[in-house]
């Protein structure tokens, strides 16, 4: 499977807005950023290795809202890696089991088996395998060779690709229905992909695109949860007006995985139906000063809870990007021994910015610490259980619960 190019259509792949400027709607942003947040890791992926850390170094992220649309998002390039998709969850057995259910149920509630549907970002077909077994005739498309390696070894049938712009016309298409699972996030232009989504679909196509849930995250105060891998950060609201500005219909948007995720199912909308302007209203640019404060509350905890342990007894689990983001903003870099994480691609590196070995799981029993404090988010509870059912009994695990430390007995 390989892109064809419209070459009745002429867009720029890099194209967009100037700065200063929403990445979706094109109006200006805010004159001020919300939050500042200092030494923050630049990348959330690829994480440094011995040879590369002298030349590691945190970076500032200034974080913007939309005065027209209310987008929040930042004002700055991509990480270099950004059309690549690098999938830690596949190592969650709960998460399998809970995609698992989700494809099952949406092959028999809109009749796919045998249907032509792209997953778009599909890194190494951790979920695509999931929609074969559910009866979808899946495609892929992922811009990493080393995935698309991995996927055709896995027998998927998948194509390195990415859609940069809407005359990226794929040789299968049109497609059905489509999946696009925590990517458009990562997207510096995502008007250009999703457009280039559109064309690629039959007529009525559905499909589902999911992003981090940015109401949960104010509701929670998680301040961790900017990263520069992230550009945009999308609430119910600014998610539809996006789908809505490129000619999707939005059927359905709900929280799924613990809130943590806005799951939109879309239908798409005919030529004619297509939306192309925003609606100017009065938007009440949010007030995100707050954080600071919490970032000082949870330091003092987490300070805290260490000094109940010997001097370099203390180990943290998850090296997610919420793990990553409190480890630099809490200081942590000469109060943890080790980083653990389940994902074999980030084991053997550091963290950035602070510059902690990151080890497996098996550390715990060779090179063992007092306590484990759980960040990983909403697989902290499947990570506590772990450690209780594999590791030493005697070790203290306590999780991370938004801003407050949980002992688990």
């Amino acid at each position: 499977m390989s892109f064809h190019t419209n070459t009745a259509k002429n867009i720029l792949s890099n194209a967009r807005y100037p700065t200063g400027t929403c990445r979706v709607c094109g109006h200006k942003l805010f004159d001020r950023p919300l939050l500042k947040l200092e030494n923050m890791p630049a990348a959330a992926q690829f994480l440094p290795d011995f040879t590369s850390l002298a030349h590691d170094r945190g970076t500032d992220l200034e974080i913007w809202q939309c005065s027209t649309c209310g987008l929040v998002q930042l004002d700055i390039e991509p990480v270099p890696y950004y059309r690549e998709v690098v999938r830690a969850t596949a190592f969650s057995d709960e998460m399998k089991k809970f995609r698992i259910t989700q494809f099952k149920r949406l092959v028999q509630r809109h009749s796919l088996k045998g249907k032509k549907v792209l997953e778009i970002g599909c890194g190494c077909g951790e979920y695509s395998e999931i929609m074969m077994q559910s009866g979808m005739n899946i495609y892929g498309i992922e811009y990493s060779e080393d995935a698309v390696k991995e996927c055709i070894r896995k027998g998927l049938n998948v194509s390195q690709a990415f859609i940069e712009n809407s005359s990226n016309i794929l040789d299968s298409a049109p497609f059905n229905m489509f999946f696009m699972l925590n990517f458009l996030e990562h997207l510096p232009n995502p008007n250009l992909t999703l457009e280039g989504i559109y064309n690629n679909l039959a007529n009525d196509a559905t499909g589902i695109i999911e992003v981090p849930n940015f109401d949960m995250i104010l509701q929670r105060n998680l301040f961790t949860e900017f990263i520069p891998d992230h550009l945009c950060y999308f609430t119910n609201e600014t998610l539809c007006t996006t789908l809505a500005l490129n000619g999707f219909e939005v059927v359905e948007c709900n929280e799924i995985w613990h809130g943590y995720i806005l799951s939109a199912f879309v239908r798409k909308a005919p030529e004619t139906g297509k939306k192309k302007t925003v609606d100017i209203k009065t938007i009440n640019t949010l007030d995100l000063s707050h954080f600071e404060k919490l970032r000082d509350e949870l330091k003092g905890k987490i300070d805290k809870y260490i000094s109940r342990f010997r001097p370099g007894k203390v180990a943290i689990w998850g090296a997610g990007h919420q793990a990553l983001a409190i480890i630099a903003l809490t200081n942590l870099s000469k109060k943890i021994r080790y980083v653990i994480d389940s994902a074999p691609f980030k084991q053997g590196k550091y963290t950035p910015a602070t510059h902690i070995p990151v080890m497996s799981p098996d550390t715990l029993k060779t090179d063992k610490v007092d306590a484990v404090i759980v960040m990983a988010a909403s697989y902290s509870d499947e990570v506590a259980q772990i450690i209780r059912q594999k590791f030493d009994k005697d070790i203290n695990v306590s999780i991370l619960r938004g801003l407050d430390l949980e002992d688990i007995p």
